[in-house]
């Protein structure tokens, strides 16, 4: 049985079976019959189908919103949210499909007709993680059905019910029978799933080692592999910030859902002219923060997805202290932080530096590591000493500089004066151990998609 433990108070929040291996052969049996029809239908009549997707998960916010903070433990005052992403993201790739899918002309020359089409690959299996467990599974689910894929979801074990909502929804849109299914799937049949010939394309996002695991399971197939993996996204907060926006961006960009997002601030480099003053306004929005009960609205900040992951945070935050950093923030302030909890307190420490883990190993929860720096080149020297790569902010007035220091970043997206956020209009891809492929924008239709090129002589 898959049961989704609840980090709200470590209840059994839901139990379903785990699908075996004849589910697994009949859905792959579905979903290649179906395709083989659904990649036929036009681009606009696919529209339909996926607008009244959206419209039937919209119109269920609210009872989604509650499940996931049950979940996952984000506050049922911010899980609404993720549903007007959805809507954010899915509309907008709905809309520019038509563009991404067109035929691409190879220019005039007489007596012959020639052209690139995209053609659908078959059968997308779509892995979702589970901090960010809808928009994460529409950045590809949408775009393979749009682009003439069926899709299978595998979503995961602490967001299964995610999974059951797509599935209502697709139905209550009337999506024909077999483009889209989930199943619940543990790693052994996770893995045979990728070895199937049947499976065309990966969609991954999880763990450098969940990353590894796919590339193992599809090793000689020659499939493609959407890899979204881990992240330790930095911020630098130069000389002519504007103060108050960068703070209150940052303090959200590192705290907000726990800091369970694959681009949340995990470090930030400020410059040495600004850097106490930005410290102490840092700290005091902090102390603001409320950790309690995600089901409570007043609550701004819930617990882990689980205590070890919590525990993984004070042992980072520990080994820190032990090597010199200093805390801002007593967790004494916050009564529901407990050893072994998923409820951990926010936390802010200074005298860092990059021979501490915490400065440079994901952390995935609510701390964040400050540094004061003495020029531009030391921050960009800072910022691209990491194993990760997936987006970076810099906090800055002159928009000059920030293009010039975002060319020489080693990241997937380059933000000024923003963090933590997808436009659905920009592609999404990370580099070094934050992955590879591309999600969103026209260029995420390509990993749904092979080019096939078409060269007709009409005139012998």
């Amino acid at each position: 049985m898959l049961r989704v433990v609840s980090p709200v108070d470590g209840s059994i929040y839901a139990e379903r079976p785990m699908a075996h291996q004849a589910a697994l052969d009949t859905a792959l049996a579905r979903a290649s019959a179906a395709q083989s029809v659904w990649r036929r239908l036009p681009v606009d009549e696919r529209a339909v189908y996926c607008t009244a997707f959206v419209d039937a998960l919209v119109v269920k916010t609210p009872e989604i919103a509650t499940e996931l903070s049950w979940q996952m433990g984000r506050p049922i005052a911010h899980t609404p949210g993720e549903v007007r992403g959805l809507e954010e993201r899915a509309r907008y790739m709905i809309g520019v499909a038509p563009q991404a899918l067109a035929d691409i002309p190879a220019g005039v020359k007489p007596g012959f007709q020639r052209f690139v089409r995209r053609e659908p690959l078959g059968v997308v299996l779509v892995i979702a993680a589970w901090n960010y467990p809808y928009l994460i599974a529409v950045n590809s689910v949408v775009p393979a059905i749009m682009a003439g894929n069926s899709v299978i979801l595998k979503h995961s074990r602490q967001t299964a019910l995610c999974a059951e909502r797509f599935a209502e929804a697709f139905q209550a849109a009337g999506l024909p029978e077999g483009v889209f299914q989930f199943l619940h799937l543990d790693h052994a049949l996770t893995a045979q799933a990728i070895a199937d010939a049947r499976v065309a394309q990966v969609a991954f996002t999880g763990s450098v080692a969940g990353g590894r695991a796919m590339e193992e399971a599809a090793l000689g197939r020659f499939i493609g592999l959407g890899l979204e993996l881990g992240g330790k996204d930095p911020a630098y907060v130069r000389h002519d910030v504007h103060l108050v926006h960068a703070v209150e961006n940052l303090v959200d960009g590192a705290f907000f859902n726990a800091g369970q997002s694959c681009c949340a601030i995990e470090r930030i480099y400020v410059h040495k002219t600004v850097y106490e003053d930005f410290v102490e306004q840092f700290v005091a929005l902090t102390r603001r923060y409320r950790l309690g009960n995600p089901l409570d609205p007043a609550t701004t900040l819930g617990p882990l997805v689980r205590g070890s992951a919590a525990d993984f945070v004070r042992a980072q935050t520990a080994e820190a202290l032990a090597q010199g950093a200093r805390a801002l923030v007593d967790p004494r302030e916050f009564p529901a932080d407990q050893p072994g909890s998923p409820y951990l307190a926010p936390q802010v420490l200074v005298d860092v530096h990059h021979g501490m883990r915490v400065m440079t190993e994901e952390s995935f929860g609510p701390v964040v590591g400050i540094m004061k720096v003495a020029s531009d080149e030391e921050a960009l020297a800072l910022m691209n000493d990491s194993e990760y790569g997936l987006t970076a902010s810099l906090w800055t007035t002159d928009q000059d500089a920030a293009l010039d220091l975002g060319d020489q970043l080693a990241t997937g997206t380059v933000f000024m004066n923003r963090c933590d956020y997808l436009d659905p209009a920009l592609a999404w891809v990370g580099v070094k151990r934050s992955g590879r492929g591309c999600s969103l924008s026209t260029l995420g239709y390509e990993q749904f998609t092979r080019p096939k090129s078409f060269h007709l002589r009409v005139r012998a």
